[in-house]
């Protein structure tokens, strides 16, 4: 970790109201932060516009603060950072860093399932189609604060990744690594969904000579083994007006002793802070939730 500050995050997407997994992540990097005495931010990943529901946004920033879990300083929002992306794409273009790739789905099956870098070895490249970088750095394997040491497999973690779709979508990768640099974020806690792709994210930082932030990843809520709770399978939204219980159930999921029900979420809040102990969770991938 950097010798600064700690920085965490929440960084949700604006596909529909939180729900019980997603405040386990939120309260897990929340707790997380302040019980290291550092700042909290909230970054809203809002380039997918296919799959943001209007409105979303608003919600899902109402609900973290009735559940008392206050931001530090100004919410950062992806779709504020286009011209950012689209500049090191440009960058990774013209240093020949990066290339068009116009494989399909179908294609890359027929390779074994993982991209050959075929495009990138052209000697007419293409002039459209996704972007892909050249992955010069192939980290397999990484340290996570919870789970300890991660091994990637070889092919995925050397594969060249692709940094901005064919629909012209710029890839979760590549914003999420630029947004944390900019933002110094220390520490990434969040679902472990995201447990595998790490590997591609700290290859990223390490291209762009950038110092990756150490990784903390918190056991996903599961209604059977494989699938989590998301907002893509219609999870119920957890409630604003009465948090007190999906507080102390997203506490108990963390493997933390529940609070006094209060009617002033800061003083649950406050409680939880105080007795927060990361050697109390679980150090599982997914839990499940019947």
């Amino acid at each position: 970790m950097n010798h600064q500050q700690y920085i965490g995050r929440f960084a949700p997407s604006p596909s529909g109201p939180l729900h019980l997994g997603s405040l386990v992540a939120a309260l897990g990097s929340y707790l997380r932060a302040r019980s290291q005495n550092g700042q909290w931010l909230v970054r809203i990943e809002d380039i997918d516009p296919p799959r943001e529901i209007a409105g979303a946004t608003d919600d899902i920033l109402r609900t973290l603060e009735a559940y008392g879990l206050h931001w530090d300083g100004d919410v950062l929002y992806q779709s504020d950072r286009i011209y950012a992306y689209q500049s090191q794409i440009d960058t990774l273009m013209a240093q020949d860093k990066a290339y068009f790739c116009q494989c399909s789905r179908k294609q890359i099956k027929a390779m074994g399932g993982t991209y050959d870098g075929r495009c990138g070895r052209l000697t007419k490249p293409h002039h459209r189609g996704a972007i892909r970088i050249r992955n010069s750095a192939g980290i397999d394997r990484f340290n996570d604060l919870l789970m300890g040491e991660i091994k990637v497999d070889k092919d995925f973690a050397t594969e060249d990744f692709i940094i901005k779709r064919s629909d012209g979508l710029y890839a979760y990768q590549l914003a999420v690594v630029m947004d944390d640099a900019l933002q110094q974020i220390t520490e990434v806690t969040r679902g472990s969904d995201l447990l595998i792709p790490t590997c591609r994210q700290i290859s990223l930082f390490q291209m762009f000579e950038q110092t990756p932030p150490t990784w903390l990843h918190l056991p996903l809520v599961c209604t059977e083994p494989g699938m989590k709770l998301s907002k893509q399978n219609h999870a119920p939204a957890i409630d604003k007006a009465q948090p007190q219980a999906s507080f102390n159930a997203a506490l108990a999921f963390l493997g933390q002793a529940q609070v006094t029900p209060e009617q002033k979420m800061a003083k649950m809040v406050t409680q939880a802070v105080a007795q927060f102990e990361l050697s109390l969770v679980p150090n599982q991938t997914e839990i499940i939730q019947t």
